[in-house]
This record gives C-alpha cells, structure tokens and sequence, in this order.
C-alpha cells in the first residue's frame, strides 16, 4: 500500500483513532471491524492483484537485505563523523534491565497464575481427545437431563463456539497482563512518574478474555459434567480474575476507544 492511500484512510472519519490498541485481535468475531483502520489496511492488502509469492517473498528478502547493508554503512560513517563508538558495557546493562523487567512481570501473581491457566488448558485438551474427531471437529456428547437443547446441532455449534473462545484467550490473557505489569515495573526501576492508562487499558482486555473464558468454561461443564478438568480451569480463572481486579483496581474504568464509548454508529 503507497503512503498517500495510507495518508487517504487515516484521515477517514469513519474510523474511531486507537480502537486497535486495546482489542483482543479477533477481527473474525469483531462489531468494529467497520470502523477499524487497521483491519481496512489489511484487508486492501489482502485484495491486491496476487501475483507469484515466491517471487514475492525472494524480493522482500533481498530488499531487506540491501536496506540492512545501506543502514549499517550509513550508521558506520556517522560513528566516525561523531567519533562515536557503541559502548558494550552501556549495551550489556541495557540489556540486563530489560531482562530483569521481564522476569519481574512474569513473576507477578498475575502473570503466574495466567500461565498456570494456559497449562490447564492444554492438559484439558490432552486428557479429552475423545470429543474431538480425526478432523479435529467437535463431537457432541450426551445431552445432561436438565439442559434445555433440543436440537443437537444448536449444542455442537455451541461447544465449537466455547472451544474458539478457550483457545483465543488461553494466551493471550497472560500476555496482556504481561504487558500491564511491565509498564508499571519499568516506571518504578525508572523513578519515573508513571501513566497507567496503557497498563490499564491492557489489563482490561485480559479481564474481558477472563470473564469470556469463564462463560465458555462454564457452558462446557455443563456439557461435560464429568469432566473435573473444566472445574480445575474454572477455579483458576476465578481467583486470577480476583487478582487482576486487586493488582489494576482501575482497569475496568478505562474507555476503550470505540468498545467502551458512544461512537458505535458509522458517520454519514
């Protein structure tokens, strides 16, 4: 896409600013995606005349490859106009700090308990291949007593719907949070004042993939009464999300551009 198309869509009114920022990324299921400039960039991508990919993918590759080579001559000659040399030592502690704002986020409570859940997860899936067919479909199980089905293809769909929602979030929730608590770690190794309206807005879309996954988790036992599996991810999203809300008490507060304002009509 050419930079003045790119200039043409920014300035489309009909897209909310920033309401890519703070999404789950699920175009497929999106209300948005209308309003969205970053699913339109993609989508004009993706209906551009197709011409051979390999002879794509080979061009990409070896411009890239002149790009690095330009840069590196470029970035030399103004070391020596600067007379600059890269310090190791001051490259070394960069890196060292980041590494140790990376470890600090994944050792939140947070972050420990949204990567026990994904753990769940997989075993959840592991231990039940059974309901799964050599295609990877969804089986329907027997219907329990009390549920109010009555047509077997309503439930399968639902289960299938249930199983996208648990694999969408499965990581990404600790991702986000991962996010949130690394924005508020470097502000404090910092000294800096911090904002926290990224860590906000980033622990809000991981309480939302909670809630969510704990709606699909909780139709799935229903499902499967039996399984003690779907109770073990349940108690686990459970006291997650009870951690989240201590650790980011303001996160349900932040507005989310598009999702949690009034602009939910396209313009004329």
């Amino acid at each position: 896409m050419d930079e003045d198309r790119m200039d043409e869509l920014a300035g489309d009114p009909r897209f909310i600013p920033g309401i890519y920022n703070y999404c789950d990324r699920w175009c497929e299921r999106c209300a948005f995606t209308a309003r969205c400039l970053n699913y339109a960039m993609g989508q004009e991508i993706e209906a551009r005349e197709s011409r051979s990919r390999d002879s794509e993918n080979e061009a990409f590759w070896d411009k890239l490859h002149e790009t690095f080579e330009t840069t590196m001559e470029g970035i030399e000659d103004q070391a020596e106009e600067m007379n600059f040399d890269f310090d190791e030592e001051e490259l070394q502690e960069s890196i060292r700090e980041q590494e140790e704002i990376h470890d600090a986020a994944e050792s939140q409570p947070c972050s420990r308990i949204a990567m026990k859940y994904i753990e769940v997860v997989d075993q959840w899936f592991q231990s039940n291949a059974e309901i799964f067919d050599d295609e990877g479909n969804v089986l329907e199980p027997p219907a329990p007593a009390d549920t109010l089905d009555t047509e077997p293809s309503s439930g399968m769909a639902g289960l299938r719907d249930c199983l996208d929602v648990i694999r969408w979030y499965q990581r990404q929730i600790y991702i986000k949070l991962c996010r949130a608590a690394t924005g508020m770690i470097r502000g404090e190794l910092e000294g800096n004042e911090y904002d926290p309206q990224d860590a906000n807005g980033s622990a809000k879309v991981a309480l939302l993939g909670i809630e969510r996954s704990i709606a699909a988790w909780a139709t799935l036992q229903r499902r499967f009464p039996d399984h003690e599996d779907a109770v073990l991810a349940l108690g686990t999203l459970r006291r997650l999300l009870r951690q989240v809300e201590a650790s980011f008490p303001n996160a349900r507060a932040f507005r989310r551009p598009g999702f949690d304002t009034d602009e939910t009509q396209l313009t004329d």
